[in-house]
């Protein structure tokens, strides 16, 4: 596709995925991200220690906020993004219950005030994705060109519904894969061959790296 063709595909297949995912029963969502949570916790340890960034929940995403709570009772720090200028990588702040909040694009509350952590593993809400761990934001690039800025790179999480699915995003040079995905279904891997399942939920055989 060209540039300006791919952007018009992207935006319909978002617009699309978002409304399907609003659509969803109230129980039915509810569900699914406890099943989201049980698969995070068991597969991820790792999780537990240093800091674990997370997105505020919009337009039915992913709630990070009961697992990060759990996280933070083992000894993980956990952090908000922050656009800190127009076409910036972003920064990521301290946050937990009692940090003040402010209200930032698409109104996404963002800590105002807090330290900037580095993030260790980051869990990236996704609003589609596709077999080689591609994610389809809301097209403003600003985890791509955060996740290019970063020495070491944070462990990126991608959470999405599997309903989400796509047999591709038409990747872009500048587009990030993820380092796995999670949906209600289970556990991706990122592989040279694009992603494999390889934890579902109650699994406990596998629950690490």
């Amino acid at each position: 596709m060209r540039d300006a063709e791919l952007s018009r595909w992207r935006s319909a297949e978002r617009a699309r995925l978002v409304a399907a995912r609003q659509q969803l029963p109230r129980s039915v969502l509810a569900a699914f991200h406890r099943s989201m949570d049980s698969i995070l916790e068991h597969s991820f340890p790792e999780l537990a220690r240093g800091v674990l960034a997370f997105c505020w929940p919009i337009r039915n995403e992913y709630d990070a906020r009961h697992l990060a709570r759990r996280l933070r009772a083992r000894g993980a720090l956990t952090a908000l993004p922050v656009v800190v200028a127009p076409r910036s990588p972003l920064v990521f702040r301290e946050w937990h219950p009692g940090v003040a909040l402010a209200e930032g694009p698409l109104g996404i509350p963002y800590p105002a005030a807090s330290q900037e952590l580095v993030p260790d593993h980051l869990l990236l809400p996704m609003n589609g994705w596709d077999a080689g761990g591609y994610r389809l934001g809301y097209g403003g690039g600003y985890f791509d060109r955060t996740l290019a800025s970063l020495a070491p790179r944070p462990t990126v999480i991608g959470v999405a519904l599997e309903q989400a699915r796509l047999a591709t995003l038409h990747p872009q040079p500048w587009d990030v894969p993820m380092d796995f995905v999670v949906t209600e279904r289970g556990r991706y891997r990122r592989t040279p061959q694009g992603l494999v399942c390889d934890a579902v939920p109650g699994d406990q055989a596998r629950n690490s790296r």
